[in-house]
């Protein structure tokens, strides 16, 4: 004889299956935003994935997209620092006098880059409608130059034969180089969004 399962647990399954369809309805949608913000990005794959853990606190704000891609460039920019600091304790291995040089001149630039993206970010939390304009353009000075502070960086190993631990610093330093820039852009984003994009909560 087939037991009727009781009202508890009927109540329990609707429940469940109420709960799962809530969550993939919020993650789906968490996606189309971070999608939706990375389109005005150069690098939107990079975007999507480095962006995709706030897709939902972000929503569809212009200056929430802006604060999480600048907060996402800081952190590039110092695993760079470390990954540089550690080369710093090798430099002997890692070539001739050039390379040191190079490495001392992208450890230096490297640091410029984190402290404009630092004051970018204390600016992005603390937009105003009074200044708004003159806020957007200190943004873009100093997110710009971050960007060349980092390419300066790689500048100084052209026309060198390097080794393994320069290459992964290539490769690194150009990774945080293309999430600046899609920072940036999610800047300029906020930017020609206008005044009223601040008042999101």
């Amino acid at each position: 004889m087939i037991k009727i399962p009781s009202l508890t647990l009927l109540l329990q399954l609707v429940l469940l299956l109420f709960l799962t369809s809530t969550i993939q309805l919020v993650f789906a949608k968490g996606k189309d935003n971070v999608r939706e913000a990375c389109k005005v990005t150069r690098y939107p794959k990079l975007c999507f994935r480095s962006l995709a853990q706030f897709s939902n606190a972000a929503g569809t704000s212009p200056s929430k997209w802006a604060r999480a891609g600048v907060s996402v460039t800081i952190g590039e920019v110092k695993h760079v620092l470390v990954y540089l600091a550690r080369l710093k304790k090798i430099q002997g291995q890692i070539g001739g006098s050039r390379s040191r040089a190079a490495l001392s001149d992208c450890i230096e630039t490297s640091r410029d880059a984190l402290d404009e993206l630092h004051r970018s970010l204390g600016v992005l939390r603390k937009l105003s409608k009074n200044t708004f304009g003159t806020q957007m353009d200190d943004l873009n000075t100093w997110i710009s130059a971050a960007l060349t502070d980092q390419d300066t960086c790689l500048d100084g190993f052209q026309g060198q034969r390097v080794g393994k631990e320069i290459r992964l610093l290539k490769i690194k330093v150009i990774r945080s180089y293309y999430i600046t820039s899609n920072a940036l852009a999610l800047v300029n984003k906020l930017a020609t969004t206008g005044i009223g994009s601040i008042a999101d909560p």
